[in-house]
């Protein structure tokens, strides 16, 4: 493979913007990590997804006001993509990250709206890094804050993080189905 090193150089001169950074999107430490508002029977009477594609497994926050929700998902080692997704080390795909992420956001729609049979798929994923590992034992919390909500689409800013540390960040868009 060759490199593009005009590429490079316009990179490595104009820096890599990250709208995020680091800091959580949601101050964690405000927040009772053990409390469960809404279970897995509760995320379920707002989205559709089932079986294998159920990426939440609680809601520690719903916060209409500020127009955050923070949720959580239990990385188990008996899941389908363990024995594949890098065999002797197994860790969580990506794009399962970010599907997990636009749970949460379709679930805070969900919440919001409170209109029964709303779809919202997912439209876009921008600005994402991944910035650590996710593998089976942890317990991956995801925060997301509602950027926009309009008729036909919404936008969040998303953030997984593992025992503190953000694994990934990006701006999802949910648009109407």
């Amino acid at each position: 493979m060759t490199s593009a090193p005009h590429l490079r150089s316009r990179v490595l001169a104009e820096g890599t913007p990250d709208h995020m950074g680091q800091e959580q999107i949601v101050d964690l430490s405000k927040l009772d990590l053990e409390k469960v508002e809404l279970d897995i029977e509760g995320i379920r009477r707002c989205i559709p997804q089932r079986y294998e594609m159920e990426q939440l497994d609680g809601i520690i926050r719903y916060d209409p006001v500020q127009e955050f929700i923070v949720g959580f998902r239990d990385v188990r080692n008996d899941e389908f993509w363990v024995r594949g997704h890098i065999p002797g080390r197994p860790l969580l795909p990506g794009v399962l990250m970010l599907e997990a992420a636009a749970q949460l956001a379709s679930t805070y729609i969900g919440l919001t709206l409170k209109q029964p049979g709303l779809f919202i798929g997912f439209g876009a994923a921008d600005r994402v890094k991944f910035r650590g590992t996710v593998a089976p034992g942890d317990r991956l919390l995801i925060a997301a804050r509602c950027q926009a909500m309009r008729s036909r689409a919404a936008v969040f800013d998303v953030q997984g993080l593992v025992a503190g540390k953000v694994v990934f960040e990006a701006r999802v868009t949910g648009v109407r189905v």
